[in-house]
């Protein structure tokens, strides 16, 4: 299917396209091909396939879904899809004025990106590629196919794309942590003695599912275990449990961690989670619009150091929105590897964190908060913000 312009899609772009014009010009990209979901997305302004939502295989090849945007040139933007897209687009139009939805496979894609950037003369311009998501095989075929033009690391000009949420992307995060939240909460009152691992993360996935969240994993702990993969284990009277879970809502991520207890938490729980928190309200007393990155990283890791838990706790702070861990990027290679580079940066108002604190405890387990927030003028909004006690287990 090839869809010809329309007269008003240039008028329903769903990004801020001068900001994104101003990002590829920093970046000296002419004109962008996204074939990542999130950015495929993000550039469509939330659709994604429902039929590889889950998977890209299909026959001998995978789906590459692809968005070609050219700088100061909405016109002539495309999206390259799969054929069974052509009813998605009879029900809810793409905004791109071209749309190709005949695709089976990436070389096919590949085949028809290239069409469109030679039919819109930039056969030889500064193409914005994704090489982490841009298959070897579609790669070879473009750099073939378009031996003058200069293939260029559109990444980080993506993620920084991304960096600053709208107020409806803000609304979706809001609600998928909510979501996940009281998915968690009601999972621990949900489990009793005896009660698995296993048992216990299916649990959550049908929480989750039934609140309209599309469960993604849950990392989990009982007792004294650092443990966090499934397993046979089951919870025992006194023990703890650390319930992490990330989840979506419209492909927006849900991602926070509660804690457990089977009973009562006596006075040293009591105090460890106490730990926990003060080093949480020290990075959030950070979070506001202005704030460099790295004061805010800086000052909670300085409380935590002062604590009679550090040797044993560990603080972490990240971005957040599409994927796990987006910008702004705080810390380097801690755990996940990638350059801090927004350290040296300002936070910006309706940026969104991640910010958590992990406690490996020698005898007591696993103990851990993970909240999320969106940066502010003066402060943060906390998404999810329930549970960050001591959640009764058996209850419901």
């Amino acid at each position: 299917m090839n869809v010809a312009p329309g007269k008003n899609a240039v008028s329903t772009i769903p990004f801020d396209h001068a900001r994104v014009d101003r990002l590829m010009e920093e970046a000296g990209i002419d004109v962008l091909l996204a074939t990542s979901k999130h950015n495929t997305q993000y550039l469509l302004g939330g659709y994604k396939f429902i039929f590889f939502a889950a998977m890209d295989a299909i026959g001998h090849s995978r789906y590459l879904p692809v968005v070609v945007y050219e700088k100061g040139g909405p016109e002539h933007a495309a999206y390259i899809g799969n054929r069974m897209e052509g009813a998605e687009h009879q029900n809810n139009p793409f905004w791109t004025p071209t749309l190709h939805a005949a695709c089976w496979g990436t070389l096919d894609a590949a085949n028809l990106a290239v069409e469109h950037l030679t039919k819109i003369g930039k056969g030889n311009a500064r193409i914005g590629i994704e090489p982490a998501f841009l298959p070897s095989d579609a790669y070879t075929l473009i750099r073939k196919a378009l031996p003058d033009a200069k293939l260029i690391d559109a990444t980080d000009m993506l993620e920084r794309m991304r960096a600053i949420k709208t107020d409806a992307e803000l609304e979706k995060l809001r609600i998928a942590s909510e979501l996940i939240t009281d998915s968690m909460l009601a999972t621990v009152r949900w489990a009793r003695e005896g009660t698995t691992k296993t048992e216990i993360i299916e649990q959550l996935r049908r929480e989750e599912t039934n609140r309209g969240a599309h469960f993604e994993y849950c990392l989990l702990t009982l007792g004294a275990s650092h443990n966090r993969a499934a397993s046979p284990q089951a919870w025992k009277k006194g023990e703890v449990m650390s319930i992490d879970s990330g989840g979506n809502y419209h492909g927006y991520i849900g991602d926070l961690c509660r804690m457990g207890i089977l009973g009562e938490p006596d006075a040293e729980l009591e105090d460890l989670l106490a730990e926990v928190e003060a080093v949480q309200q020290a990075a959030f007393s950070k979070v506001r619009a202005g704030t460099l990155g790295g004061d805010m990283i800086s000052y909670a890791e300085g409380v935590l150091k002062k604590s009679k838990v550090a040797p044993y706790t560990d603080f972490f702070a990240h971005g957040m929105g599409l994927i796990t861990h987006e910008a702004p990027f705080l810390m380097t290679n801690h755990p996940v590897t990638y350059e801090g580079t927004y350290a040296e940066k300002p936070l910006e108002k309706n940026m969104v964190l991640s910010v958590e604190t992990t406690m490996l405890h020698p005898t007591r387990g696993f103990i851990k908060l993970e909240d999320t927030v969106a940066v502010t003028e003066t402060g943060y909004a906390m998404f999810g913000d329930r549970g960050r006690g001591w959640n009764r287990g058996g209850v419901a």
